[in-house]
């Protein structure tokens, strides 16, 4: 993909109408429904014990040509929109798994053809897509007592809005994990960091522009941004450099990930708008007590700079329902990091704050500043810290973002509405705008060893 930025596309009716049917039908999403006729999909207490798993068509694409490449957002668009409706149907018991499924598969299919005849007209039709369309039932935990902990929820979304208990798990039961390469000799040592703050100044939205440019709602999910102050669904290259920042030494990188909401039972300013309660995200939304953005070097050699301009999307928010091979979110608490969980929350002491931890991929392709799916122009490197061959080592961007929680005290990340909330969903974006000087300056702070802000 080159370094333009996307044209801001216009959403046509049918995308429109679908994001209309599913904030207007029903009043929202209901993760737990009391109607027993919903079937096998809900347990005896009418919680409900099952979500709905659909192939990610978006992960699946290898190439898009840049004439197709708004039509595809809209479609892929339109996909999530789908699946968040066929849940919320699912979850108030107006539908039943067969017939809800087959419904739902007739919709992704008009729309994967109509994204396969997008690309078709200036590249060969991806034929793999076909096979996307069908969905299955996905065993869910059931929610078990949030009503009691989230009585507003309940009422709000007609049912618990909650993770389960599972979910969680006490800190102090888990082991050290953690393992550092060793550095070999010419490793890059130094450090880069720039202050951003902690969204002090409220710049939230449920969009991604990474994933979803020209989309209002393309997370489904609230975010918190720093760095740039004028990233939305809109945002283009040209938008971004002329923007300002929140970050003290210049740097104008947007950073953004989804927020962390207090099950407490209270309504937020977004509980009865998209990204927020009507996509059964609800609760206090609770500002970080500390964003640490930093850039460190290779323990197998020197960095090259980034271009800007650069995406990356380091986590999966569709894990639960995708699986584990993207999920990258670490969890911890503090005084306890070197024990960090992929798909549990942690249950922190009193005096101990809850710790998210993102590490990027620190690897780049040396062409590309995105991909058709979003990943597949920058890697990890391998267990000692070595780039795959044809990548090439860049500054590793780690983000860590605490939270005051009470001991106990029921949490969570926001999520697409079929994802549950679980922790394992947990992601981080990142869009390069340094400057070219600043990110020469930060080149060589890491690789002269020197820890620089």
């Amino acid at each position: 993909m080159s370094e333009k930025g996307h044209k801001r596309p216009r959403l046509s009716k049918r995308l429109l109408a679908t994001v209309a049917a599913l904030v207007l039908g029903g009043g929202g999403v209901a993760i737990v429904a009391g109607n027993a006729n919903a079937g096998q999909e809900q347990d005896r207490a009418g919680r409900v014990t099952a979500t709905i798993d659909c192939p990610d068509v978006g992960d699946r694409l290898t190439a898009v040509p840049d004439q197709a490449r708004s039509e595809v957002d809209e479609s892929l668009a339109e996909l999530d929109v789908q699946v968040a409706d066929a849940y919320r149907r699912l979850a108030s018991g107006e539908a039943r798994g067969d017939a809800l499924l087959g419904e739902l598969q007739g919709q992704r299919d008009r729309t994967i053809t109509r994204m396969s005849d997008a690309i078709a007209r200036s590249a060969d039709r991806p034929e793999q897509l076909k096979s996307l369309a069908g969905c299955r039932m996905k065993e869910a935990s059931a929610q078990e007592d949030d009503a009691a902990a989230d009585p507003e929820a309940a009422r709000s979304i007609g049912g618990k809005a909650g993770p389960a208990r599972s979910d969680f798990v006490s800190i102090t039961k888990v082991r050290p994990n953690v393992r550092t390469p060793a550095a070999a000799a010419g490793a890059s040592t130094g450090s880069f960091s720039s202050r951003c703050g902690r969204n002090e100044n409220g710049h939230s939205n449920p969009d991604n522009v990474i994933v979803a440019p020209g989309v209002s709602n393309g997370a489904h999910h609230m975010h918190d941004y720093v760095g740039n102050k004028s990233t939305d669904a809109f945002s283009t290259n040209d938008s971004l450099a002329a923007a300002g920042t929140t970050c003290g030494n210049g740097d104008q990188s947007s950073y953004y990930w989804p927020v962390v909401r207090l099950r407490d039972g209270k309504a937020a300013a977004d509980a009865k708008a998209p990204g927020g309660g009507l996509d059964a995200n609800v609760g206090t939304v609770l500002r970080p007590k500390q964003v640490t953005i930093t850039f460190k070097g290779s323990p197998a050699g020197k960095v090259t700079a980034m271009p800007r301009f650069l995406r990356i999307i380091t986590g999966d928010a569709k894990a639960f329902t995708n699986g584990t091979a993207n999920a990258n979110a670490s969890w911890s608490c503090t005084g306890f990091e070197d024990r960090q969980l992929k798909d549990k929350y942690p249950i922190c002491p009193k005096g101990s704050d809850v710790v998210r931890t993102f590490t990027f991929q620190s690897c780049w392709d040396g062409r590309n500043t995105d991909s058709a799916n979003h990943r597949t122009h920058v890697a990890f490197p391998d267990r000692n810290g070595r780039c795959p061959k044809g990548f090439t080592a860049i500054p590793q961007l780690v983000n860590r973002i605490t939270y005051g929680v009470a001991p106990g005290a029921r949490f969570a990340v926001d999520s697409f509405p079929e994802q549950l909330h679980k922790p394992v969903t947990d992601h981080d974006d990142f869009i390069n705008v340094m400057s070219k000087d600043l990110m020469a300056t930060a080149v060589d702070c890491i690789n002269g060893g020197r820890a620089c802000r």
